[in-house]
């Protein structure tokens, strides 16, 4: 990338509430970010909350005394030609979609989540033949920009975007420092005075050194663990990790792995959920409600703090960060989502993989783990993997064969006849999203 460039960045649903975040993280970095032109592009169902945050970003830059042009557009190859990043925070179908991802699997008895088991695997079919459009509009339009990509489930968005384009893609996740920042909280010092290195895939990961000031305190963290709150995200229930458990994995599960390891009561708190508030998606939906209503007030021109109940503490950090060091070369280590290429040997070389890489003018590299990986920590991945697999196979080509034995194997369904039904349900109630299983 070309230095003392002045930079094009698209943003790929750009109306999302998040939207201000980045916004204010790209403010913040002019010094080392020259970014000139910000595109933010929506569907012409999203056409009101672009209109929204548009404005809201405009006063922001405004505000803030930014050189930064912003746009608004419906027209996506618009926004990616002669983009340098074109980041992707989409949603097909939007909350009602994801309402029906969270409920399907819940009538089955079943976790209804939007990133992994069921509804996670529902979200992959409707969202990666939409990546791989974008993917395709780049490889014409921008062939030398970089995909950063933020749209759920990432990890498996993202080995779509590897195995079948040619741009240069990477997969990036909140939760990675939203735990170094975690971390930092529990011993009472900055941040950047933590390092920890992460082993797994999106979504699908296990902490396995933690340093924290030049110590490592991966053993001794782990005992403060145990019965500790505080460790998970804001849409995450703070299930306290037991210590024996913990001791006898040798690593800590990142937020997501509770849906694995805590199952049953797990399952329990969604289906009384389910009676009194709703799915994790109704209860979005009101703080959406709310902050657009914020985002109209002509007097804002900064994020509101209510954006924190979101959920996507540290989006905004993530994807500046990323964008910083690819410009600048800087070389430092980030956790992302990468291509394996025998990384992590037991797994297949082109599958994503979501650890702690270089990041350097041209892109991320993976750095080989220090950690032997366990088969208590090796089997449940290479299972999950295997299930991505077959999603990415089931949505590129509307295999229903790889559908079904992609529900089947996984650990939040796990037997062939809930994962038909739970199929059949999905396939009907996406008609209009999945027109490749026609």
């Amino acid at each position: 990338m070309i230095q003392n460039k002045r930079l094009k960045v698209a943003v790929i649903g750009g109306g999302s509430s998040y939207t201000p975040e980045l916004v204010e993280g790209l403010i913040k970095r002019q010094g080392e970010l020259p970014i000139k032109e910000l595109y933010l592009v929506d569907v012409e169902s999203g056409r009101e909350k672009l209109e929204i945050v548009g404005a809201l970003a405009k006063r922001m830059v405004e505000k803030a005394g930014a050189d930064i042009s912003v746009h608004l557009t419906l027209d996506r190859k618009e926004a990616i030609r002669g983009a340098d990043f074109v980041t992707t925070q989409l949603r097909v179908g939007q909350l009602e979609a994801r309402g029906r991802d969270e409920r399907i699997p819940l009538k089955y008895n079943c976790i209804g989540q939007e990133t992994t088991g069921a509804g996670g695997f529902a979200k992959a079919l409707r969202t990666i033949p939409v990546i791989l459009d974008i993917c395709r509009e780049m490889e014409e339009l921008a062939p030398n920009a970089f995909l950063l990509n933020f749209t759920n489930p990432a990890g498996i968005v993202t080995e779509a975007a590897l195995k079948y384009s040619k741009i240069k893609t990477i997969g990036l996740c909140n939760l990675p420092i939203g735990l170094k920042m975690q971390i930092a909280e529990f011993y009472d010092v900055e941040a950047s005075k933590v390092d920890i290195e992460m082993i797994g895939i999106n979504h699908l990961n296990w902490t396995t050194r933690i340093i924290v000031d030049g110590e490592d305190v991966s053993e001794a963290f782990l005992l403060k663990a145990a019965g500790a709150k505080g460790l998970t995200m804001k849409n995450i229930s703070d299930l306290e990790w037991d210590g024996t458990f913990l001791q006898s994995l040798g690593a800590l599960p990142c937020s997501y792995h509770r849906y694995y390891y805590m199952r049953d009561a797990m399952l329990a708190e969604q289906l009384e959920d389910l009676k009194t508030e709703g799915t994790r998606a109704d209860v979005v939906k009101k703080v959406e409600a709310e902050l657009f209503e914020l985002y109209k007030d002509p007097n804002l021109a900064i994020k509101p703090p209510q954006l924190e109940q979101r959920g996507g503490a540290y989006y905004s950090e993530v994807a500046v960060n990323l964008m910083t060091s690819i410009y600048n070369n800087k070389k430092d280590i980030q956790t992302v989502n990468v291509r394996n290429g025998g990384i992590l040997p037991f797994l297949p070389d082109d599958a994503s993989i979501e650890v702690n890489s270089i990041i350097d003018a041209q892109g991320a590299h993976p750095i080989q783990v220090t950690t032997q990986v366990g088969p208590e920590i090796r089997g449940l991945m290479q299972v999950v993997k295997a299930y991505e697999q077959l999603t990415v196979e089931a949505a590129v080509h509307g295999n229903a064969k790889a559908a079904l034995q992609a529900l089947t194997i996984h650990p939040l369904v796990g037997n062939a006849e809930t994962a038909q039904a739970i199929l059949n349900d999905i396939l009907e109630q996406n008609k209009s999203f999945l027109p490749q299983f026609v």
